[in-house]
């Protein structure tokens, strides 16, 4: 998230109620009947708590959910400030509508693991809103005052009268006011008292998960439904040419052929009829932008870059004059390195049913952004947004690919044309060849340091594909000064001793689509910058925890470190075929709070076959204010696992500007074989929940790296550490 944004959308309590005051006029829905007609027709009313006579209480989660639990965490924290019973809680996800926005984006949108940290006040003030109503509802019918009432969960209390009343008899008589009431951060409960939230309660998600009765886009099913798969253009911005649709629309079942912009879509009654067809389609292509490219040359391109001064660069982060501070060290150090293009792999393919009609759209999908599908569907149909009803389903897997929205786009665009609704689907191959990656990435790091050791300018180059733009547009990137915050993530260095720094982005526009990608640009640029620090402990005579203590100033990086070492029992003695690696990084943004990991690996190496297994790590995470203890861990195996894959299988190729891989036999991700045993410790440092979602994962890369420079005095420096490229590293 780039700095701009953040500035024009900090959120604060006054700026929060004038902002969302219309929206939070419906935030609290009081029910006279637990009839399950009454419970449904109040939910449409309501923002966020509706509550019915027999005491049920449903609370709306406000953002999609692709397996981070913010289904069960959001309304947890709407129901610590409510005081409610969270036995008699029931979870409904929220429709797309502006009332559910996430304060910062201003649009129902989930990234950059800001989901609870961007929510937190918004949704602890509509519950502490909820509760006031309750008790002012309850001191007019009994005529105390509100000061004298208190609560206990799903209940208001009169101590001086010993008189009780449920939040379901209140139901029966309250009426919403038309002012809410405005709730000082002052008036939200302490954290002290919290009963809920830092406690681990059952997730919402997991029932339906477990017995199948989850209802995912490619699990839904519509009466008069139809199939379709699209061939994309193998290279971005590509057209279809020419196709032999014509003789493909006469086959039994097949409804239409239809040309897209990047495509050709084939519409039919069943689904194996479609695929069929789909594998003798023929279809020649535009040449584009990306038609020549080739992910190998381009590594070597990029790496050239870098290195020349002369290239044009956009700064993206910076403190103090680099260029004089490294021009007057007393030694200079530098590292190159280099990641390749990875695919998402989300275990759903992208899937989206649609429906256009003369009333109006219907959409089924699981996306990150409803908002904007939901507008892209209404523009496409050329209806307005609230003739849109957009179905917000679980997603199979997200981590930055459904950010963007063209499967929604799409579906929307045939069904329009066939006039019926339509489930568009990917298969594996196709999702893989329609890859949106996260960006090939070339570093090149200059260290200037004094006599004494000590690091007097930081310099980190970085050549890197484009993002913002294909994500968000060139007017945000124009916005942001031309600093694409997703590449640039996390490329400073604030936790460590060093004054003089400065990050540059040097464009690099191969034709190739790009995506955010779980951890975004902090994974490749932690691998450099965490790499390099271990290389200047070298330098320095230390071992890797002793120098970051020395060179560390933030408290709380000093604690991860002191923690991580102290679970894997440091000093660990790199010898035979086991090393040990570490590494420290962020997750965030500084004006809303970074959490930080410090992980340590213990990695083993084959050297004859190149191969490296990695048997444990322990990772140590200052996450601010624990919310769910149990879905931190959960949450930060998941990250720690995905940098595992990223830095030893994960890998995207391209030739001719298309992509090599085809299906997850030759796109390797982790096996179950391949794990490691995982041990994290939490640590709290504060009050307000810090990022969790992507947490870890960019420790990993150059913890295994470092591991095995410990081991062989040899530095991986181009990720995935593919068995040929650690060979390679060897024999040098």
């Amino acid at each position: 998230m780039s700095a701009n944004l953040l500035d024009s959308a900090a959120v604060d309590r006054r700026g929060f109620l004038k902002g969302t005051a219309g929206a939070l006029a419906f935030a609290f829905t009081l029910v006279e009947s637990a009839d399950a007609d009454a419970q449904a027709s109040a939910s449409r009313l309501n923002a966020y708590v509706t509550i019915a006579a027999d005491g049920r209480i449903t609370i709306a989660a406000p953002a999609p959910e692709m397996g981070q639990a913010t289904n069960t965490t959001i309304p947890l924290i709407i129901a610590e400030e409510l005081d409610a019973d969270w036995q008699r809680v029931a979870v409904q996800t929220a429709p797309v509508a502006a009332a559910y926005d996430h304060p910062i984006f201003r649009s129902q949108f989930v990234v950059g693991s800001l989901t609870t940290r961007g929510y937190w006040m918004a949704i602890r003030t509509a519950g502490a809103q909820a509760r006031r109503m309750l008790m002012d509802a309850a001191a007019a019918r009994w005529g105390v005052p509100v000061s004298e009432l208190a609560t206990e969960p799903s209940v208001v209390v009169h101590a001086a009268s010993n008189r009780r009343l449920s939040y379901g008899e209140i139901a029966t008589f309250a009426q919403v006011p038309a002012q809410l009431p405005e709730i000082a951060p002052t008036m939200l409960k302490p954290v002290s008292r919290f009963r809920l939230v830092g406690h681990d309660v059952k997730r919402w998600d997991v029932p339906g998960k477990a017995t199948g009765k989850a209802v995912y886009a490619i699990d839904v099913q519509v009466p008069g439904m139809l199939y379709g798969v699209v061939a994309r253009s193998p290279v971005m911005d590509a057209a279809p040419r020419s196709h032999n649709g014509a003789e493909i629309a006469r086959r039994p079942g097949i409804v239409a052929v239809l040309p897209l912009a990047q495509g050709v879509a084939i519409v039919g009654e069943r689904i194996e009829t479609v695929l069929e067809a789909r594998a003798n389609l023929k279809v020649e292509w535009n040449s584009a932008r990306g038609s020549a490219f080739d992910s190998d040359v381009g590594r070597e391109t990029y790496l050239a870059h870098v290195r020349d001064e002369a290239q044009t660069v956009v700064v993206g982060r910076r403190s103090g004059a680099v260029a004089p501070a490294l021009a007057g060290a007393a030694r200079r150090v530098s590292g190159e390195f280099t990641t390749d293009y990875v695919y998402h792999a989300q275990m759903e393919p992208l899937t989206c049913v649609a429906s256009v009609t003369a009333d109006g759209v219907e959409v089924w999908a699981g996306t990150q952004w409803p908002s904007r599908a939901r507008d892209e569907a209404a523009r496409i149909a050329g209806v307005a947004a609230d003739k849109v009803k957009f179905n917000v389903l679980p997603m199979g897997g997200g981590f930055g690919r459904r950010a963007q929205i063209e499967y929604v786009t799409e579906a929307v665009e045939v069904s329009k044309a066939v006039g019926k609704p339509v489930k568009l689907m990917s298969t594996r191959e196709d999702d893989v060849a329609n890859a949106h990656c996260r960006p090939m990435t070339a570093h090149k790091i200059d260290v200037g340091l004094d006599a004494a050791g000590k690091i007097v300018g930081w310099r980190h180059r970085i050549a890197a594909d484009l993002v913002v733009t294909q994500v968000y547009g060139q007017p945000r990137l124009d916005a942001q000064n031309g600093v694409d915050h997703i590449v640039m993530a996390h490329a400073d260095v604030p936790l460590y001793d060093v004054e003089t720094h400065q990050a540059e982005h040097i464009y690099e526009n191969p034709g190739v689509r790009s995506a955010a990608w779980r951890g975004i640009g902090a994974g490749p640029n932690a691998f450099a910058i965490e790499a390099m620090v271990d290389e200047l402990a070298r330098l320095a005579g230390l071992d890797p925890v002793a120098y970051r203590l020395r060179i560390l100033k933030d408290p709380r990086g000093r604690l991860a470190v002191e923690q991580v070492a102290m679970m894997a029992g440091w000093p660990k003695q790199s010898t035979g075929n086991t090393g040990y690696g570490m590494a420290l990084t962020r997750l965030g943004v500084p004006q809303l709070g970074e959490s930080i990991a410090a992980v340590m690996v213990e990695a083993s190496l084959d050297r004859a076959r190149g191969r490296i297994a990695v048997s444990r790590m322990w990772c140590a995470v200052d996450v601010g204010l624990p919310v769910q203890p149990k879905n931190i861990r959960q949450q930060v195996e998941g990250s720690l696992v995905w940098g595992l894959s990223s830095a030893l299988t994960e890998r995207i190729s391209f030739k001719n500007g298309a992509v090599q891989q085809q299906n997850l036999l030759d796109y390797e991700v982790l096996r179950m074989s391949a794990m490691p045993q995982i041990e994290i410790n939490i640590i709290r440092s504060g009050e307000i929940p810090l990022p969790v979602g992507e947490l870890g994962l960019a420790s990993v890369m150059p913890a295994v790296s470092n591991a095995i420079a410990s081991l062989t005095g040899r530095r991986l420096r181009n990720a995935p550490f593919t068995p040929d490229r650690v060979r390679d590293v060897l024999r040098a």
